[in-house]
């Protein structure tokens, strides 16, 4: 049987999985590893500004290939990353967190080296990370293979992230190269019980409906979902984490849920049915629009990555593709008599040198998007504009609403970039510069490695969200430092193509350039509205909010 050093043999398991770019910031008690990707023929180190952000990148990379890979250093490195990590557990998205640490006998006797505290405690960290992880393995020369094998199936059965650390000196301690990963099955009896009770529910049904979410993706059941839903013939919605699942063109697709504020047609629909099947569905309140659902257990089959849960029964170790399959087998394709399809935006008002506001931002950037595109919108106001959006075919939006880290999807767009350059696929980042603000000098990374997608920033004078929330909008809390956005691009080394719009003219000469420069470059629009512009999805919201409040007198 042949050996192979303890840290090839982590990365040819990456690789595996189709991991062949990682992310993460140099170190030296991580070296050997970064060394070990460096040497690998079918992997890139991408070297990020900051932890945090690599942290972002490994997600939004994970978001487009399946799983994702971050290295850090022990103690600063890793808990600058922590928080981009439990962004990733929350929203299910793979990505291996790999630590270098000091070696084996400096953590047994506890030796005090940089990047520690007074009293040194090697596993504080581990610890840590325990909370915002599937599971967490300390390597040494008696649990190597084993552990590595162990957290690999881990990751590969929960599709969240896991956290190995490799001390220094056994990174070169050789073990043998002959994986034993343990891929998770259904239970054949548990299945077919799901399945019989799903039936029941599903026959008796006059008026069924599917909610389709981000979890199919993320447990890697996309064809599965679309080919149940093409045979059963149900009208679908989706959530806003699942933008894009569904081909907008698709007859039975009622377009997303945004709650009795955006499309009541949808609204009306899924809550008078009387069988809803939820499909990889996060219920947090900004994905269902705070609960805005009537449902109840009584007629609801969720269908999760590894369980299936009907009527309140709950059936583990039913793998989602599982299900998903068996039911398209079984079920009876029922016309449904469909509400009228709403398009909140329809062609763009004329751009006549305006000045620039919602109203003309979203409905010119639904013309702009085309087939393909991989959209990165970040947390905040802008992600209400994108609600109403209808979406090219096979077009993905990607948004972190549950974790919500502001300036995720400025890093995030940047991974993505890396997972999609061999394609020609493009992608689209939409942020808020308070969000931008926090990871911005990621730009510089996406020029070092020649990526081209395009960056648009709202430049709305602060917080705007916030302001909203806030029981004074104009409290100085929501402001935040000016910046010239296209300039500070530019003062990065690299090819960029920039530009700033206040009027519709501007913005739609600057999207009508863009689309023909990012063949070449990557580009970079600063857009400004007023600081309380709202797009309407949001002004809707708040009217309602305000007419609810108690009046005083």
């Amino acid at each position: 049987m042949s050996k192979i050093k303890t840290v090839d043999y982590v990365v040819q398991e990456l690789v595996k999985l189709g991991i062949t770019d990682v992310f993460g910031l140099p170190g030296d008690y991580n070296f050997n590893i970064v060394e070990a990707v460096e040497k690998n023929k079918d992997t890139n180190w991408i070297g990020c500004t900051n932890e945090l952000n690599a942290g972002y990148a490994a997600d939004g990379y994970a978001r487009i290939k399946g799983y994702g890979a971050l290295v850090t250093t022990y103690g600063v490195g890793e808990l600058s990353a922590i928080n981009a990590i439990a962004g990733s557990f929350a929203e299910f998205v793979p990505v291996i967190k790999i630590v270098g640490v000091p070696k084996t006998k400096d953590i047994k006797n506890k030796t005090l080296l940089h990047h520690n505290f007074s009293e040194p405690d090697y596993h504080a960290f581990e610890r840590a990370f325990s909370n915002v992880t599937c599971t967490t393995a300390f390597l040494d020369e008696t649990n190597a293979k084993k552990e590595i094998d162990r957290v690999l199936s881990v990751f590969i059965n929960e599709k969240k992230p896991v956290y190995l650390a490799i001390p220094m000196d056994i990174c070169d301690f050789e073990i043998e190269n002959e994986p034993e990963i343990n891929i998770k099955k259904s239970d054949e009896n548990i299945l077919n019980s799901a399945l019989n009770h799903a039936q029941k529910l599903l026959k008796k049904a006059q008026k069924p409906v599917i909610i389709a979410d981000s979890l199919i993706e993320r447990f890697l059941s996309v064809n599965e979902a679309k080919e149940f839903i093409k045979t059963s013939g149900y009208p679908v919605t989706t959530f806003i984490m699942g933008q894009g699942l569904v081909n907008w063109n698709y007859e039975n697709n009622l377009g997303t849920f945004t709650g009795r504020h955006g499309n009541k047609n949808t609204y009306d629909y899924v809550n008078s049915s009387d069988c809803v099947i939820s499909i990889g569905a996060i219920m947090s309140d900004f994905n269902t629009f705070n609960f805005d659902m009537k449902f109840t257990p009584s007629n609801y089959i969720q269908i999760f990555g590894d369980y299936t849960v009907i009527e309140n029964k709950r059936y583990d170790n039913v793998l989602m593709k599982d299900m998903l399959n068996r039911l398209t087998k079984i079920v009876l394709a029922k016309n449904a008599e469909l509400p009228k399809k709403v398009f909140e935006y329809t062609k763009a008002p004329v751009a006549r040198g305006a000045k620039l506001d919602s109203k003309y931002i979203y409905p010119r950037i639904q013309e702009f998007l085309k087939k393909g595109d991989v959209i990165f919108i970040e947390t905040g106001m802008v992600k209400y504009g994108f609600a109403l959006m209808k979406q090219p075919e096979e077009a993905m939006f990607h948004s972190q609403v549950l974790w919500g880290s502001i300036g995720w999807a400025t890093a995030a767009a940047f991974g993505a970039s890396v997972a999609l350059k061999d394609t020609d696929k493009r992608v689209i980042l939409f942020t808020g510069e308070g969000s931008h603000q926090l990871t911005a000098q990621e730009v510089s990374s996406v020029m070092r490695y020649g990526l081209k997608p395009i960056f648009i920033i709202l430049n709305n004078d602060g917080y705007t969200i916030e302001r909203l929330l806030s029981n004074d909008p104009m409290a100085s809390f929501n402001d935040i430092a000016q910046w010239d956005y296209a300039k500070f691009a530019k003062a990065f080394d690299g090819d960029i193509w920039t530009a700033r719009a206040k009027t519709d003219k501007e913005f739609d000469e600057a999207l009508i350039i863009a689309a023909k420069k990012q063949k070449t470059k990557m580009c970079y629009i600063e857009i400004f509205t007023d600081k309380m512009d709202l797009p309407e999805l949001a002004k809707r919201m708040v009217e309602q909010r305000q007419a609810n409040k108690p009046s005083i007198s």
